[in-house]
């Protein structure tokens, strides 16, 4: 087997553990299936994680991940603010249809941290990242304008963490692609209306993106 940076191989055993817990469940994926969807040995996984909460962890990050580097492509300057924020939901949405299983994945592992005992921290770890992830991206959108929102970045952060997740489940369950981008569009439009031109205001009522 080749050599590899241990970077890059806990890396390829998270793409693996990932493929291997959305085809077969998180409870029923074991280390050894894991080495083997890999292609390499199980000392090699025991190499590269000490745990299988390290695992875990590792799982979630890297599937933000996934979703977060495309939404990131889509987050550039168009013509208004409000095209801006439609093309980063519409690409969001774009991955949950083209990967459902490793959306479906993500409600698993909370259920499965929060049932397992010292696991729960994962979860929790899970839903944090959520909210850190929309607090990054609204930096981003806001970057070099002078555009300012109406309320806190962490209120709406976690007020878009909750409601894409709810909605992605909503999704999974009923199927119905349709309904699922107008209720995007229409908390587009939501976040659009929450920001405010910062040279329209005084100087001591600024607050920044």
């Amino acid at each position: 087997m080749a050599r590899m940076p241990l970077a890059q191989r806990r890396r390829q055993l998270t793409e693996a553990a990932i493929r291997a817990m959305a085809r077969d469940g998180v409870p029923r994926t074991t280390t050894r299936s894991i080495a083997a969807e890999a292609g390499v040995s199980l000392s090699v996984f025991h190499y590269c994680f000490d745990s299988k909460q390290a695992l875990l962890e590792s799982v979630i990050e890297t599937i933000t991940e996934h979703y977060l580097a495309v939404v990131k492509e889509e987050i550039r300057p168009r013509a208004t603010l409000l095209e801006t924020v439609r093309a980063g939901f519409r690409a969001y949405w774009d991955h949950v249809r083209a990967h459902p299983a490793e959306h479906m994945l993500t409600y698993e592992l909370t259920q499965y941290a929060l049932r397992e005992p010292g696991f729960e921290h994962l979860a929790r770890r899970q839903h944090e990242l959520y909210c850190a992830t929309y607090a990054e991206l609204l930096e981003q959108v806001g970057a070099g304008t002078e555009f300012g929102l109406r309320v806190p970045v962490p209120v709406l952060a976690r007020y878009l963490a909750a409601m894409t997740d709810g909605l992605t489940l909503n999704f999974l369950v009923l199927g119905d692609a349709a309904a699922a981008a107008e209720i995007l569009d229409m908390v587009a439009e939501q976040v659009a209306g929450l920001v405010h031109d910062e040279r329209l205001l005084p100087s001591s009522g600024r607050r920044p993106f």
